[in-house]
């Protein structure tokens, strides 16, 4: 599939599970109470809330910035924060958030960062922005199996399915990290099997290329090793941008006048929704997050839930998306006007 029927394809994937969405949500509702609700949510607490986003998306710049100069690349902090709105965008919009950062490798090759050392960057980025979901469901497997049922009921399997795909997602990576020869031979085995039923037409291209993309699962390996703090710095960071985005309920909770449940419990509750969608193949968790969140939060919101999730998943994910837009199109002005200016001189 080319690029541009692969853009094409994304592009109607997310509408339609848009539409399927906003279908379901809004069936059989009374549309004008639920505005009205909206309309008196306290705009404080809303931009708090809208706050905590864009502090989620610069927490990954952070990360980006501190290991870029940790590795010696020269980049600029503002550019740094660029690259997250443009991955932000691109996994909003992308099924299992898949489109994120090849477009980051794209708009830093442009500001001329090494792909070694940008693909290392963001190969880290990911592990250990999975591995702290991983922790935090492991966490609540473990201690809180009790809390969570009186929440989740009958959609336990949920949550247990997502810490299972979490937990394989960050264990293949460490395979493809700290053994390398068996995730050669295991990727190798798999896409002869795959050639074997023709599910792939043979191609001696693409095992070469396969072998040459585990170069880069060599040098992360090498940095790891000798980068013990900075791996740990990596993983605090992220745990803080992760827990700074499931607090935005608890904003919206309080903007619609409630204050009996505290700021601990719904933070909670809010990650388990991400960590039970987080690995399904849907743009954002859109569908599943929406309804895991009318059982999750029944009991907090009440007769206010249907505008309590307009406005937790309208700030936490649609204004995630919309803000990560606008900053794409300046990244987009910005990094290629300087190319442009360059090609000139």
């Amino acid at each position: 599939m080319t690029d541009k029927k692969k853009a094409v394809f994304n592009f109607i994937f997310l509408i339609l599970v848009f539409s399927l969405t906003v279908y379901m949500v809004f069936k059989g509702e009374d549309l004008g109470e639920i505005i009205s609700t909206v309309q008196q949510a306290n705009a404080v607490y809303l931009m708090i809330s809208v706050i905590c986003v864009v502090l989620f998306i610069l927490g990954e710049s952070v990360i980006i910035f501190y290991m870029m100069r940790t590795l010696g690349a020269g980049v600029k902090m503002g550019h740094c924060a660029l690259y997250s709105f443009v991955g932000f965008f691109f996994s909003c919009i992308t099924p299992s958030a898949t489109g994120g950062q090849p477009m980051q490798i794209y708009y830093m090759k442009k500001d001329k960062l090494p792909i070694p050392v940008t693909t290392l960057v963001l190969m880290i980025v990911t592990i250990t922005y999975k591995a702290v979901l991983v922790l935090i469901g492991i966490l609540l497997w473990i201690f809180g199996k009790g809390f969570l049922t009186g929440y989740l009921g009958q959609y336990m399997w949920v949550f247990y399915l997502g810490v299972a795909l979490n937990v394989f997602c960050v264990s293949f990576m460490m395979i493809l990290v700290f053994a390398p020869g068996l995730a050669k031979w295991l990727m190798v085995k798999g896409m002869k099997l795959l050639e074997h039923f023709r599910f792939l037409k043979p191609r001696k291209s693409r095992l070469e290329k396969l072998e040459n993309s585990m170069d880069q699962y060599h040098a992360t390996a090498a940095f790891w090793a000798g980068h013990k703090l900075v791996i740990l710095k990596v993983f605090l960071i992220t745990f803080v941008q992760r827990i700074i985005l499931f607090t935005v309920t608890y904003w919206v909770y309080r903007s619609l006048g409630f204050h009996e449940y505290g700021i601990v419990t719904l933070t909670i509750l809010q990650s388990v929704i991400s960590v039970s969608v987080d690995m399904l193949p849907l743009p954002g968790g859109m569908g599943i997050s929406e309804s895991l969140y009318m059982v999750i939060f029944a009991p907090v919101f009440g007769e206010t839930l249907l505008p309590a999730m307009l406005l937790s998943r309208g700030i936490s994910y649609y204004a995630q998306m919309l803000i990560s837009a606008v900053m794409t199109c300046v990244a987009h002005l910005v990094i290629g006007r300087k190319v442009q200016k360059e090609n000139r001189g």
